[in-house]
């Protein structure tokens, strides 16, 4: 009776473990192709990881970004906003009509929906960062023109 217990206990927290894990997806490092940003929307050289595990069906989207030096994205909104996690290096943020901003590994930066803008790597110094986007009406960015050379150099 006790040995039939102890397996019946077994089996239950088994079962119980076997639950939990379904309720957790890990998509394993290198799962996800790295992709070149797209020339319409950043300028130089940068790459995008879009960091996923599982069809979440969030209204969102993860992405870690890597710029190499005077790499930049095009000028953008959000419908819902932005967060952006700088990883690593040193990069600049700038809001339509204001002066660029320094980023540096370790800032948080949170962008208002609507707001136009652009960020990227400083000229001698790459950056990375995770880009955080959240959907409304199926749209997480509203892409506009590239940032010209001379946007990019005016303080």
């Amino acid at each position: 009776m006790k040995r039939h217990l102890i397996a019946a206990g077994a089996t239950l927290l088994m079962s119980a473990a076997s639950a939990q894990a379904e309720g957790i997806k890990i998509a394993p490092a290198g799962s996800t192709p790295t992709m070149i940003g797209a020339t319409e929307n950043f300028s130089g050289q940068v790459s995008v990881d879009i960091k996923a595990a599982g069809d979440s069906g969030k209204p969102g989207s993860v992405g870690l970004v890597n710029f190499m030096p005077g790499a930049r994205t095009a000028w953008h909104t959000h419908p819902v906003g932005q967060l952006l996690i700088v990883t690593d290096g040193k990069g600049w943020v700038q809001e339509e009509g204001q002066p660029r901003r320094e980023i540096k590994a370790g800032d948080v930066v949170w962008i208002e929906a609507g707001v136009n803008h652009w960020h990227g790597a400083a000229k001698d110094n790459r950056m990375s960062h995770y880009a955080v986007a959240y959907v409304k009406d199926g749209k997480s960015t509203d892409w506009k023109e590239l940032v010209s050379d001379d946007q990019y150099n005016a303080r």
